[in-house]
């Protein structure tokens, strides 16, 4: 298995995904910034690397005419 290299704030943003959903909390930007300790102009390049890498993908707002914003979820590592 590839090792991917991460940033450290990659790291941050990652571990506060897979945290959030581990408590069921839905992976909103600001849900994010807040667990990672970081702001949410900080978390910003972190999500779009980590979703380049494959370890996080976006999905938008599932029902039509709610929009609550993107939210990034943790790819699941076979």
């Amino acid at each position: 298995m590839q090792q991917v290299q991460l940033s450290e704030a990659e790291q941050r943003v990652y571990q506060a995904v897979t945290t959030l959903e581990a408590r069921g909390q839905v992976p909103y930007p600001d849900l994010i910034a807040e667990e990672s300790g970081l702001t949410q102009e900080q978390v910003g390049s972190p999500l779009h690397l980590l979703t380049e890498k494959g370890l996080l993908h976006r999905e938008d707002s599932p029902m039509a005419g709610l929009d609550f914003g993107a939210r990034f979820c943790a790819r699941q590592m076979a």
